[in-house]
C-alpha cells in the first residue's frame, strides 16, 4: 500500500495486490522453523506440554454437592479451616489419607505426628509425584517492599498433582529424617483404615 499526493496535495492512497504473504515466504525460504498446518499440528505440540503441567479438571457443581461446605472452600478455594477442629488432627490410627477430592492416595499414617499446630501434620508424601509444590505469596499479596524484607512469609502450597485440590502448606521446621512439616487440613483428607486398605488391594 503506497500513498501520494495529487496537485491538490490531498492523500491519494494505491492499494496493491501482494502475490505472497511476507511471513509465509519467509516460512519456505526457513526449513528448521516449524510449521503449524493446522490445528492438529499444534494439538501435537501442545498436548504433551499440557498433561504434564495440569491436573485433571473436576467439575465444580458435582463436588459443591459432594462436599462439604467446609471442604470446597478448602479445597476448592485455598481455604484454611479453622487450627483444632479438623477431625484427623489428632487421629494416628493405621491407615492412609486419601485426596478428598479424587481419593489419590497421599499420606501415611507412617508419617504422621503431633506438631501442636492444630492442622494434622506429616514429615513426608506417599510419593513426591503425588503432590505439587508451589509458592504461595498470599501472605504479602503485591507488596513488593514485603516481599524482598520478609521473604519468610513466602510459604509453599501443597496441592493435589492428581486433581489439583488445595491441601495445605510445606514447611522446614519438621522432624528427621525429611525435616519437613506437611502442614495439612483434614478438610482435605479421607481417612482408610490399614485394614480396609489391605481389602481394597486383595481385591
Amino acid at each position: 500500500m503506497v500513498q501520494r499526493k495529487n496537485k491538490f496535495k490531498e492523500p491519494v492512497t494505491i492499494i496493491r495486490k501482494i502475490k505472497t504473504w511476507p511471513a509465509s515466504s519467509y516460512l519456505q525460504k526457513q526449513p528448521k522453523v516449524v510449521h503449524l498446518r493446522d490445528s492438529q499440528d499444534i494439538q501435537d505440540i501442545i498436548h504433551p506440554i499440557v498433561v504434564t503441567r495440569m491436573a485433571k479438571q473436576v467439575d465444580k457443581s458435582e463436588l459443591k454437592n459432594r462436599l462439604t461446605p467446609v471442604q470446597y472452600h478448602v479445597t476448592q478455594e485455598k481455604g484454611t479451616e479453622r487450627p483444632f477442629s479438623g477431625c484427623y488432627n489428632k487421629k494416628y490410627d493405621a491407615g492412609t489419607y486419601v485426596c478428598v477430592v479424587c481419593e489419590e492416595p497421599l499420606f501415611s499414617s507412617d508419617t504422621k505426628y503431633d506438631s501442636g499446630c492444630g492442622w494434622p501434620a506429616f514429615n513426608d508424601v506417599l510419593d513426591q509425584g503425588k503432590v505439587k509444590l508451589s509458592p504461595d505469596t498470599s501472605g504479602v499479596g503485591a507488596n513488593l517492599l514485603l516481599l524482598i524484607s520478609q521473604p519468610g512469609r513466602i510459604r509453599t502450597e501443597v496441592t493435589c498433582a492428581q486433581c489439583g485440590a488445595h491441601l495445605g502448606h510445606v514447611f522446614g521446621d519438621g522432624p528427621p529424617p525429611t525435616k519437613k512439616r506437611f502442614c495439612i487440613n483434614s478438610a482435605s483428607l479421607n481417612f482408610i483404615p490399614k485394614n480396609e486398605d489391605q481389602k481394597d488391594g486383595d481385591s
